[in-house]
């Protein structure tokens, strides 16, 4: 498999958010996942997309959202960063504690992470950055098939 890397800048719309996740089906289709992980990796970056525009760039078309995937031999990497204030990850409430479970979200961060096999969420005053990486097969040895 050979690395292959591709960028995108984005504004801070709706717009956004369904390029965003029509651009992570292709490249996971066409990194070899199967159908079900396409659907899971591109959820994983339309909650990412969403938050970044709403979020941390609250809608402001002076702001904008980059995207970056990463094919590797081992994992498929994506890196959504926004423009906003930055946000404290331990503040994001459990979205499975009885007061938040009829919440309309809040559960963005939560799906993410039962999406991917790994995220990571990097704040700054620049703005947050997410990265979601999912292993290529072979590379999770011993991890059963779900």
């Amino acid at each position: 498999m050979t690395e292959q890397k591709v960028s995108f800048t984005m504004d801070s719309t709706l717009e956004t958010v369904d390029n965003a996740e029509q651009t992570a089906s292709r490249i996971a289709a066409d990194a070899g996942f199967e159908e079900n992980e396409v659907m899971q990796i591109s959820m994983a970056v339309r909650e990412a997309a969403i938050n970044a525009v709403l979020h941390g760039n609250e809608y402001d078309p002076a702001k904008k959202v980059t995207l970056n995937f990463e094919k590797t031999a081992r994992d498929l990497v994506i890196t959504i960063q926004d423009q906003g204030h930055g946000m404290d990850p331990e503040s994001i409430p459990n979205p499975l504690a009885p007061e938040n479970l009829l919440k309309s979200s809040g559960r963005g961060i939560f799906l993410m992470r039962s999406f991917m096999d790994e995220v990571q969420i990097h704040p700054s005053h620049a703005g947050t950055e997410i990265k979601l990486v999912k292993h290529v097969h072979g590379s999770s040895e011993g991890k059963e098939a779900s």
